[in-house]
């Protein structure tokens, strides 16, 4: 008997000595990054992390204020103090801008839906959180399901190289596809009626129907947003680390906090809960 306890005891040792060798991440916990890694994740000394305003999976609010929020945020800035560097955020007027910053390096981390376009760009992490793609109609729309979008008289717009443009058309839907610059021009044009519903993810659609008054979210879907960090070319030593780093933040539950924090809706991962 004393025999069995004592072997038991011993490979219970042994198993605790190899998940803490081989996967730091077992008890929710990483190992310091070695300054080879935060060296090739933050090369300037600084985490720099391209955001865009007005959209809950980047940032809400002026990144100076103590109000500031935004999955993109917050997840950025604790990515750095686990990296032991700065935190900097960077702000563009829209999305578009910060893809392009993050594919001449002018930046080191996004958030941003992980699509195979965009792969050829850069190289992204582990899914964080997926969010339905749907449509936002204003106040007394004659549209009221998603086939009714649909049509040849109906104007959708979506974001200026957003990956909505792309899919949209790669569904070849018959509604007139609109390009529009910033979602606070988009809030514009739906309110007075220049375009009859507007196209992304429904985190973003519920933060613009709330500053619409009367506007409604469309029921159903008609896509999918797989959100993952994306880092420039050439990073792609410290993507391992970048993922392990991730798992432990969300074991721990600080990717489910952002989510609660910014009131993010219309997710569909366990992020969320």
């Amino acid at each position: 008997m004393k025999t069995n306890v004592t072997r038991r005891l011993l490979s219970a040792a042994l198993i605790a000595v190899a998940c803490g060798a081989i996967l730091p991440g077992c008890a929710g916990e990483v190992a310091k990054p070695n300054a080879n890694v935060a060296q090739i994740l933050a090369p300037s000394g600084k985490l720099r992390v391209g955001l865009y305003p007005g959209s809950p999976t980047s940032i809400v609010g002026s990144p100076e204020a103590d109000s500031a929020k935004g999955v993109g945020f917050d997840l950025g800035r604790e990515l750095a103090k686990r990296l032991g560097v700065p935190f900097e955020p960077v702000v563009y007027p829209k999305n578009a801008d910060v893809l392009a910053a993050i594919k001449n390096a002018d930046v080191d981390l996004t958030l941003t839906n992980a699509t195979e376009e965009r792969a050829k760009d850069m190289q992204f992490s582990s899914t964080v959180l997926e969010v339905e793609k749907g449509y936002l109609v204003p106040a007394n729309s004659r549209i009221h399901s998603l086939m009714e979008v649909d049509r040849q008289n109906v104007k959708v717009g979506v974001t200026q190289g957003s990956s909505t443009v792309y899919e949209l058309k790669e569904k070849r839907v018959s509604a007139a596809i609109v390009q529009i610059s910033t979602l606070k021009i988009a809030s514009e044009m739906l309110a007075s009626g220049q375009i009859d519903a507007f196209a992304t993810n429904k985190a973003i659609l519920y933060e613009m129907s709330d500053a619409l008054p009367g506007s409604k979210l469309l029921d159903g879907h008609w896509g999918i947003e797989r959100f993952a960090f994306a880092i420039p070319k050439g990073r792609e030593q410290a993507s391992a680390y970048l993922d392990q780093l991730l798992a432990a933040m969300k074991s721990q539950g600080q990717i489910g906090q952002s989510v609660k924090r910014v009131g993010l809706r219309g997710t569909l991962t366990e992020a969320a809960n």
